[in-house]
């Protein structure tokens, strides 16, 4: 693995310097492309609201509405000269104030040789074009842009200015010259309900590679939000167990789940999987564990309503501080932006058990790609990370069968999990019971039967005997075992 030789400076956009291992090169030049409001400027504007005295050379916009804009985000330009090239900016040539350059040469090659000569001359440290682009049009050819902007990038690392110009990002030879003339590159894209971020290009530097969430917020300005690795998260702990304190329950499981594993609990609407996760959850803050639950499908007022009347103390816990409940309301954050959030808990908070309910809101509550595959592997991340740190993890997972075919998941996540709590409805004699098993425990042995499920209010779940004298109990449709003999005589 190579050694970074590069020193690097804060970018200014939190999440960022995480994606570049550090920051931007200092003394060199980076380049953000982006298409019309992808967040090329504010990008560009907190990197030079980061450091020390900076110059703004734009061509676009005219100051009074960049520093406006700016105050909106929560981004402070005092430190910050603003050189405005725009078409409009007749203030530019005839107001003291605005005369960096004479105005006879301001246009051409002229230009470039003029801004580092005033660089040269002044203390400035960092150094924002927007958009680079638009000095192709001052130039008389291809070439000479290539030779003018490499000339002029040679003479602000010389003078330790660390540079970055935006860019619109159209197809040929002006996207090829800017990324042969950066040092580093940054790929921003806007779709129609979410931004990314991407590192195309950092010379002598690593940095995380894949599409990352770029989002603006009012009063904070950009935030990336960088994929989770879970290989750079770990954290020791031991591996004892977690009991339900539902007895039967906990017979089902040889003792409970284990700290650190990962326990999907699946089944159909309406048949006691959030419940049942939630004994869980009582249990960890019963026992002084910080526990976290999302709430994908369900108001936060509904799951304490419903948790209270099953005479179980989770508002308590609540009110005590070591129980979380969040709502998570649909399409408002991307999953980069939930596993940062998650993070903080885990790191900044200690949370050590945390439940998803449910997997389905997970995936249509989170903006994104919503398949199957993206699904899986947002998850695998998550809870591969969360392994790593010790934390204990309930997912909740609607299937769509209420008899028939049996199967432990709906979005194949079976793979994720150490331990598999499946839920049934069982018909019997024209009746409906509820029916729990184990279908995968990895640290332990647990018990093949099944047992029927009973809810009521002001006792909560109760578990019953294992459940015998019966076969088809997958199937949903009990039948008594003499019927299934295979003598010929049963009723198969």
């Amino acid at each position: 693995m190579a050694t970074d030789v590069l020193s690097k400076i804060p970018s200014g956009t939190p999440g960022l310097d995480s994606v570049l291992g550090g920051g931007v090169p200092e003394g060199h030049t980076t380049i953000v492309y982006g298409g019309p409001g992808s967040g090329k400027t504010i990008l560009a504007l907190q990197f030079l609201a980061a450091g020390g005295p900076g110059l703004y050379v734009g061509f676009e916009e005219r100051e009074r509405e960049l520093r406006r804009n700016a105050d909106a985000l929560g981004i402070d330009l005092s430190n910050v000269d603003v050189l405005n090239l725009s078409p409009a900016g007749e203030q530019f040539f005839t107001d003291d104030s605005y005369t960096v350059f004479p105005t006879e040469e301001v246009e051409g090659e002229d230009l470039l040789a003029q801004i580092a000569t005033e660089l040269e001359a002044s203390d400035v440290d960092r150094l924002v074009v927007d958009p680079l682009s638009e000095l192709r049009s001052l130039l008389p050819g291809d070439f000479q842009f290539r030779r003018k902007i490499s000339s002029l990038f040679n003479a602000l690392t010389d003078r330790g200015v660390t540079t970055v110009c935006t860019a619109q990002s159209p197809d040929g030879a002006t996207q090829d010259d800017l990324q042969f003339l950066g040092n580093t590159v940054l790929e921003l894209q806007r779709t129609t309900d979410h931004r990314t971020l991407e590192v195309t290009k950092y010379r002598g530097s690593e940095f995380a590679s894949g599409v990352h969430t770029y989002r603006i917020h009012t009063g904070t300005g950009g935030h990336v939000y960088p994929k989770l690795e879970p290989g750079d998260h770990e954290r020791a702990h031991e591996r004892t167990q977690l009991p339900s304190d539902v007895p039967r329950l906990d017979e089902l499981l040889h003792g409970g789940i284990e700290r650190g594993s990962v326990t999907v609990i699946s089944g159909p609407s309406g048949v006691g999987k959030t419940i049942t996760g939630s004994q869980f959850l009582q249990a960890a803050a019963d026992r002084g564990h910080r526990s976290l639950v999302y709430l994908f499908e369900e108001l936060r007022s509904d799951y304490l309503y419903r948790a209270t009347e099953l005479g179980m103390n989770i508002e308590e816990h609540v009110e005590a501080g070591i129980l979380e409940l969040e709502e998570v309301e649909a399409l408002t954050r991307s999953p980069d932006e939930f596993a940062a959030h998650v993070r903080e808990a885990v790191e900044e908070r200690d949370v050590e058990f945390i439940m998803l309910d449910g997997i389905v809101g997970y995936r249509q509550g989170l903006r994104g790609d919503d398949s199957a595959e993206a699904l899986s592997r947002e998850l695998h991340a998550l809870c591969r990370y969360l392994k790593r740190m010790g934390v204990t993890v309930v997912l909740v997972e609607e299937v769509q069968y209420v008899t028939g075919e049996f199967s432990p998941t709906e979005h194949k996540i079976s793979y994720l999990a150490d331990n598999i709590v499946f839920m049934r409805y069982l018909e019997s004699g024209g009746t409906l019971e509820k029916a729990i098993g184990v279908l995968k425990k990895r640290y332990g042995d647990f018990e093949r039967a099944l047992r029927l499920v009973s809810i009521e209010s002001g006792t909560g779940l109760t578990v019953g005997n294992p459940i015998t004298g019966y076969h088809g109990l997958l199937t949903g449709i009990a039948k008594p075992a003499d019927q299934s003999t295979g003598d010929g005589d049963g009723d198969e």
